[in-house]
């Protein structure tokens, strides 16, 4: 399947003859058969047709819109994949239980798999974050114990501060910097994981869709103004294995660097160029794009892309039947 990032300004996308055609401001021609598109991400001030809008529209193909620095403003889709009954289910279990065991559960889930990220490059670089380590176990002890939503966000808090400080002293000096930072990001290191974040939620914002769910009914997140809250409930699993893992690779192994970067001093902020973009989306998409034997209920790979995609599916049936304990976020090793 096709999945086509344009990160160029004054791009034109259409369609001709069954085929998605992009043309570029330089002259380039790129295309794709329609049948193996699955997802178009447009990052920068590019076109599409009409006509290309519809296809995609009847074909279920997801088209999502970034700014050039990374910040998502939306995406165009279809009413297609609606189911009233399933929205109603995850509605109805906004205020019970069943959202603080799914929370409890998420969280726990989130902090294992940052303690092993978190080792496996300290493990690389020869350095001790045993504090942070100690840190994030408790946080982890602590959020078996919570009653409540907010209980849970604070130890999670605490968990992410604790992890990132572990996360600085494990990168190039060069890429170094002082916790986590948005909107917009200071640093080279925050300036890829929060463009990794948005391209992540979009991923799960669109297998949510697909599945008839809701994206702005979450459970660990309180219900926010535009924001796809169930959507951020889903990827907390997922942040570090995908996006945070694809970062320390690059860095470490000398993949990206500082040149690849740039301050804007109209608008504060450190920005990724135009070839580090590049660099950074083919680097992201080869990772959804591995086989992992992470599920514990499929005695197969599955990419990490088709993983995401089978947790909603696990998650569909937990609001279906009410029960939380029914839904196991993903554990790396």
């Amino acid at each position: 399947m096709s999945f086509l990032y344009v990160n160029e300004n004054g791009a034109k996308i259409g369609i001709e003859s069954n085929r998605f055609i992009v043309n570029y401001s330089d002259g380039l021609k790129r295309s794709v058969p329609r049948e193996t598109m699955e997802a178009i991400t447009i990052m920068g001030r590019s076109q599409m047709t009409t006509q290309c809008m519809e296809e995609c529209m009847k074909q279920g193909i997801p088209v999502s819109y970034f700014s050039k620095g990374g910040s998502y403003f939306g995406r165009l889709q279809s009413t297609g994949h609606v189911n009233v009954t399933r929205q109603r289910q995850q509605c109805a279990l906004y205020d019970t239980d069943f959202a603080v065991n799914l929370a409890r559960k998420i969280i726990i889930g989130k902090l294992n798999n940052q303690m092993v990220v978190l080792k496996r490059y300290a493990k690389s670089r020869h350095v001790s974050v045993d504090q942070e380590i100690k840190m994030l176990n408790i946080c982890k002890t602590k959020v078996c114990k919570c009653k409540t939503n907010a209980e849970i966000i604070g130890y999670e808090g605490q968990g992410a501060k604790s992890y990132f400080t572990g996360i600085s002293k494990c990168i190039k000096r060069e890429f170094r910097f002082n916790g986590r930072s948005r909107r917009p990001p200071r640093d080279e290191f925050n300036s890829m994981i929060s463009l990794g974040y948005s391209i992540l939620m979009n991923e799960v914002y669109c297998k949510i869709e697909m599945k008839g769910l809701n994206p702005y009914f979450g459970f660990l997140h309180r219900d926010a103004e535009k924001h796809p809250t169930l959507a951020s409930d889903l990827m907390e699993e997922w942040r570090a294995v995908l996006v945070d893992a694809t970062v320390m690779s690059m860095v470490n192994g000398n993949e990206i660097s500082i040149d690849d970067f740039e301050t804007d001093l109209d608008e504060p902020g450190c920005f990724i160029k135009r070839q580090g973009l590049k660099k950074f989306l083919n680097k992201l998409e080869s990772k959804f794009r591995t086989e992992v034997r992470y599920l514990p209920y499929v005695d197969y790979t599955v990419s990490f892309r088709r993983a995401i995609m089978l947790q909603v599916n696990e998650l569909c049936k937990a609001i279906e039947k009410g029960d939380a304990s029914l839904y196991e976020p993903i554990h790396i090793r």
